[in-house]
């Protein structure tokens, strides 16, 4: 293999002579084999890089830091990266000690070759343009790695919460094509009272839109960066000005509102942010886990069930038993949210091992989040295509739990009392015999007024019968 010999503090090391990479990150894959997961696996987090030092570039050149053909160069680089080109350079493993300077001098050791080859040197000569003394001037890991993450979440989100909003529509659709199922609700997994079909379902469609809300409120926390704070916050090595003017331009570039934090030393060491992010996908993977468990339950049996849905056929269930389908659909939905909420016990962790000015763990928050979307994006468009579509009902089971169930009395109390309804509950589960006909029998009630009361349309909603 062809290499070029590249020095930093450590001494010389041979790189092929073709990588966009330099000694550091070269160094950084040799110590770092965790995940096997490089930073590539995340083109947002490298697009937000991108951006990092694209915006520093264009400061450094207004504050006469930085020479014009520099800053061109360096920018020229940071659009290829942007336009998703030369990702697969970026091999160092997201979790790596070093609180993100080996993604950070990925970053900038790319984005100089690049911009090298742009000025007509070849790669590693770094005397015409450097990956610390250019790309990196005006900046420390500590300040451009963590802005990185801020948009980089965002981004990721941004594609993220239109599977969800899909998902959220398809859930509404199901609600509004089973409306005039009726069937019994269940508190406790017990009998409960009537319900429809479609309430069930829009009740999902429901739970998942308010989440929708929640990340776009924690992608406002993300907007406060604390780029300009350089090593921990005090702005070392930055002109007057630099904060304000670099998060204002890469404001622009991202299109995204970022302002400086209000203290950039606190805004260095704290992860709040990240917490709450991570908060907001826990509470989404518990209720897409929970309505992957309903799923299962009302599509149980086939014989021996619930058996009030049938879920869409993917694929045989068994090796050893013929015929059997399982919900393996949810069941995948589950095991994914298990492993966000997983994720959030592990950014939780991570935070709160920061010390002093710095939090050294950034790399796993950074890494835990960004999975965290890009399985709940990947499982949110298998639900929805591959189960909640196909998803159709069983109406004459709904039917047969309604009529034969006990629940129903609940809807009588108000008109033959509490006592009455227990006793008649009570004799009907022993029995056999159904609520209606008991009442009837016993003339609590005409069956004019039991049919009333225990219409849809009467047990449904607020009742306005009146007997």
């Amino acid at each position: 293999m062809n290499t070029r010999s590249e020095y930093d503090l450590l001494g010389n090391m041979d790189v092929p002579v073709d990588a966009l990479y330099g000694i550091q990150t070269l160094r950084a894959a040799q110590n770092f084999s965790i995940t096997g997961v490089p930073i590539s696996h995340f083109p947002e987090l490298i697009k937000a890089l991108a951006m990092v030092k694209a915006a520093a570039a264009r400061t450094n050149q207004e504050m006469k830091l930085l020479s014009a053909e520099k800053a061109d160069a360096i920018v020229y680089a940071c659009q290829d990266l942007i336009q998703g080109q030369y990702h697969e350079q970026f091999i160092v493993d997201v979790i790596q000690g070093g609180a993100g300077t080996s993604t950070n001098m990925n970053a900038n050791e790319v984005i100089a070759n690049i911009a090298l080859m742009k000025l007509g040197h070849e790669k590693g000569e770094y005397k015409y343009l450097h990956p610390n003394d250019d790309v990196n001037r005006s900046q420390s890991t500590n300040d451009a790695y963590p802005t990185a993450a801020c948009l980089g979440i965002q981004f990721a989100a941004d594609n993220f919460v239109p599977s969800l909003a899909s998902l959220k529509e398809a859930l509404e659709a199901k609600a509004r094509e089973f409306a005039h199922i009726v069937k019994m609700g269940r508190t406790q997994l017990q009998d409960a009272v009537p319900m429809t079909l479609g309430q069930e379902f829009d009740a999902f469609a429901v739970t998942l839109g308010e989440d929708i809300d929640r990340i776009s409120e924690a992608c406002t926390l993300l907007c406060e960066v604390n780029l300009g704070g350089t090593a921990i916050g005090t702005g070392i090595n930055t002109p007057e000005g630099y904060a304000k003017m670099v998060v204002e331009k890469l404001a622009t570039i991202s299109t995204k509102p970022l302002v400086p934090a209000s203290n950039l030393v606190e805004a260095t060491s704290d992860m709040g942010a990240f917490v709450f992010f991570s908060g907001i996908l826990k509470r989404l993977a518990i209720k897409l886990s929970k309505m992957s468990n309903d799923l299962r339950l009302l599509s149980s049996g086939p014989r021996t069930g619930l058996g009030e849905i049938n879920l869409p056929p993917m694929q045989p269930g068994s090796s050893i038993m013929p015929g059997k389908v399982n919900p393996v659909i949810p069941e995948a939905m589950n095991q994914t949210a298990y492993q966000v909420i997983a994720s959030d016990l592990a950014v939780t962790l991570a935070a709160e091992a920061g010390q002093l000015q710095l939090n050294a763990m950034e790399p796993m928050i950074i890494y835990n989040v960004l999975n965290s979307l890009k399985m709940l994006k990947e499982a949110c468009q298998m639900l929805e295509t591959r189960c909640i579509r196909g998803i159709t009902a069983n109406e004459a089971v709904c039917a047969g739990h309604v009529e034969n169930s006990i629940g129903i009395i609940t809807a009588l109390v108000p008109h033959i009392g509490y006592a009455n309804a227990s006793r008649i509950a009570n004799t009907a589960l022993h029995t056999g015999n159904t609520v209606k006909a008991l009442v009837i029998e016993e003339s609590l009630l005409t069956e004019e007024q039991v049919n009333m009361l225990l219409s849809p349309q009467s047990m449904l909603s607020p009742s306005k019968v009146v007997i």
